[in-house]
């Protein structure tokens, strides 16, 4: 994004890469929620 022009697009591994890696972080943060709630009530 900020590394390339804007008419150079990432290439598609990179974009799956990035979108994997969102996904990945969302389901982590997730996971750490639901385990501090099980921690705070157990």
């Amino acid at each position: 994004m900020l590394w390339s022009d804007p008419e150079n697009e990432p290439p598609e591994e990179l974009r799956e890469m990035q979108e994997t890696l969102r996904r990945l972080g969302l389901f982590l943060a997730l996971a750490m929620v639901v385990a501090m709630l099980v921690l705070g009530l157990g």
